[in-house]
């Protein structure tokens, strides 16, 4: 038995230490993934508008070196993507658009990897873009795409408050104020994101104040 040890120990603590450095880059990745996550958070919630596109400006910076380091993984171009969407929103104006069009090329990069990645958030994403974004000659604004989008992602992520809000604000955009109701009451419903506590607690006053927009 001894022998038999001796001669598998070493084979295996050789796999073990092999795989050590890929658990620690993939820690790595998730790591700066939620630091980037909760600086989003911060910002969108926290920060005062005035200050909001200078922070995200910032924010960018980062959120393009980590999808430059990682070309490989959906995730990261997502939060690119949002990360640029969103200082789009804070910049405003014209010059904003060509922070959208980067935020698609984003969006649908990570679609063609892997759509169902991040609970199929790049479809959320490029969606809310499709019927926030003005329409030709403009912009690239397409109601029928957004629908298509926003669906998708639904059907990905059912329960999810992402899902459910921009389709519920997908929905009021169209004029469909009880299927937005609907979409916005279920949002509150959704479980608990555990490492995104901020996030939610933001979220879900956006949804309190959609709601409380349908009832004036």
């Amino acid at each position: 038995m001894k022998n038999v040890l001796r001669s598998v120990l070493p084979g295996l603590l050789a796999v073990i230490l092999l795989a050590l450095p890929w658990a620690a880059r993939a820690d790595a990745f998730d790591d700066e993934l939620l630091a980037i996550q909760t600086r989003w958070a911060e910002i969108q919630y926290q920060t005062a508008e005035k200050e909001k596109a200078d922070a995200f400006e910032i924010l960018r910076d980062r959120s393009q070196r980590f999808a430059a380091a990682h070309p490989e993984r959906p995730e990261a171009k997502i939060w690119d993507g949002i990360v640029l969407s969103t200082w789009a929103g804070a910049k405003g104006g014209l010059g904003a658009l060509s922070l959208v069009k980067q935020a698609r090329q984003d969006f649908e990069q990570a679609i063609a990897v892997d759509e169902r990645s991040l609970d199929g958030s790049a479809l959320t994403s490029l969606g809310s873009l499709y019927y926030q974004v003005p329409g030709w000659p403009i912009g690239f604004g397409d109601d029928d795409k957004a629908r298509e989008l926003l669906t998708r992602a639904l059907e990905i992520n059912p329960d999810g408050i992402d899902s459910n809000y921009f389709y519920a604000d997908f929905l009021l955009d169209q004029g469909d104020q009880d299927g937005a109701r609907r979409y916005f009451t279920k949002a509150l419903q959704a479980p608990p994101r555990p490492q995104r506590p901020l996030a939610d607690q933001g979220r879900r006053q956006d949804i309190q104040n959609k709601l409380k927009e349908l009832a004036s």
